[in-house]
């Protein structure tokens, strides 16, 4: 009883120096908060050998736990990712602060001028698992949206991530910010989440990041409102008249560049007039890249083909899997996918103008694609800087969610005196 007590009462802590700081965010100026960035950068560059070093305890604590190659991939960093994650705070730092962006502006015959302007919205709480570049892009465009900041990153990266928050605590204080602007809850203990989770009068967003369990937890329990991120079961539809370098480019891609993230494509579907031809060379290159293909009945004809199982449609692997199927149209991609699809990204490969527009209309998901690598579903390659996340539902922030995203609006209205009749 008593452990639960400490922690009721260590979020409650964290909660309200959180409010607090975010009433001062809410106001500070464009330069302070770039400073704070670049500082939070030099600190990670200058500590990048105990960050790796720290990382390596993280690695070990997954190894033991059992993770996939694809989950220690995500998990891992080197004096390259580290570069990584440096490069996007400096990006970060670099573009427009949205806090006090115009909108909208007009008038009104009743003598009233009305501007609607971008607002912080408060303080914001952030659920992630492995990925511990996530603290480094979740404090930095929280505070560029002028927010206060409560992460919770994921046991396995526990190491990594506190080195990285520290890292952005003195970028912080060096500008002059409070300190209580970017908080990392300091437990692994479970029930900081649910207690997050409840915080109603401290918290204005939760923004979870990870896998199903922690996203159906969240929604199952967060009385706080919630930008949802669900889990990315990405379709690549390989139409009739798909080009074949092309193809075969962006299918590879999206499947092997890396396949643990949540753009990775875990479903390929077919134009049933490719089978014998194209099809056939991607599935093939798919095995050959050390995929395992989990085909329909029409595909198992190919060699190395493993049978798919009705789990495998609408299944997120994260791993080294993906599952195949033959559609007999374009009309039968879009049914399969609307059937199976988490909302998150969907791509098209195909030639035909009318096609691709078809696509984009009928699907609803966060992010579509035209011959593209779904591995660009991501806010970095937006030319965000980086993201918090991938929000799949239909709340304003949807998509990769940026610093923009993370604001909220208020109306200005003034006049000369103007009363209503």
């Amino acid at each position: 009883m008593s452990d639960t007590l400490n922690i009721t009462d260590l979020m409650q802590d964290i909660g309200k120096r959180a409010k607090a700081a975010a009433a001062e965010l809410a106001y500070a100026s464009a330069e302070r908060k770039h400073a704070a960035l670049i500082g939070a950068a030099e600190a990670i560059w200058k500590r990048r050998a105990e960050i790796v070093d720290a990382n390596e305890k993280d690695m070990q604590f997954g190894r033991d736990k059992g993770l996939t190659s694809a989950m220690l991939d995500r998990l891992m960093l080197d004096e390259d990712r580290i570069r990584g994650i440096v490069d996007a705070l400096r990006t970060i730092a670099e573009q427009k602060d949205p806090v006090g962006d115009v909108i909208a502006e007009w008038d009104m015959p009743s003598g009233l001028h009305i501007k609607r302007t971008r607002t912080p919205l408060g303080v914001i709480g952030v659920i992630y698992e492995s990925r511990p570049n996530v603290t480094a892009d979740a404090g930095a465009l929280c505070l560029k949206a002028g927010n206060a900041v409560i992460l919770r990153g994921g046991s396995e990266s526990f190491h990594s991530s506190g080195v990285i928050h520290e890292c952005l605590v003195d970028g912080l204080v060096s500008a002059g910010l409070p300190a209580d602007a970017i908080q990392r809850i300091p437990t692994r203990d479970r029930a900081a989440v649910r207690e997050l989770l409840t915080m109603t009068d401290y918290v204005d967003v939760i923004v979870p990041r990870g896998g199903k369990g922690l996203v159906g937890l969240v929604q199952r329990e967060a009385r706080v409102p919630v930008f949802a991120h669900l889990e990315g079961i990405v379709h690549v539809f390989m139409d009739a008249s798909s080009d074949a370098k092309k193809a075969m480019d962006v299918v590879i891609n999206a499947k092997t560049r890396r396949t643990g993230i949540c753009g990775a494509a875990e479903c390929l579907l077919i134009h049933k007039d490719l089978v014998d031809t194209l099809g056939t060379d991607v599935v093939k290159a798919l095995i050959d890249a050390g995929i395992e293909v989990r085909g329909d009945e029409t595909l198992q004809a190919i060699e190395g083909v493993v049978p798919a199982t009705q789990d495998d449609w609408g299944h997120e692997y994260a791993d080294s899997i993906i599952a195949a199927k033959v559609v007999d149209d374009i009309d039968g991609a879009i049914a399969h996918i609307h059937q199976y699809s988490s909302s998150h990204t969907d791509c098209i490969i195909s030639e035909t103008d009318a096609n691709v527009a078809k696509f984009f209309e009928r699907i609803d998901s966060a992010i579509l694609m035209h011959n593209s690598s779904t591995q660009f579903a991501d806010g970095g390659e937006f030319g965000m800087g980086g993201e918090i996340g991938i929000a799949t539902g239909k709340m304003h922030a949807r998509g990769p969610v940026g610093a923009e995203q993370l604001t909220s609006f208020k109306y200005l209205v003034t006049s000369n005196g103007a009363t209503r009749g």
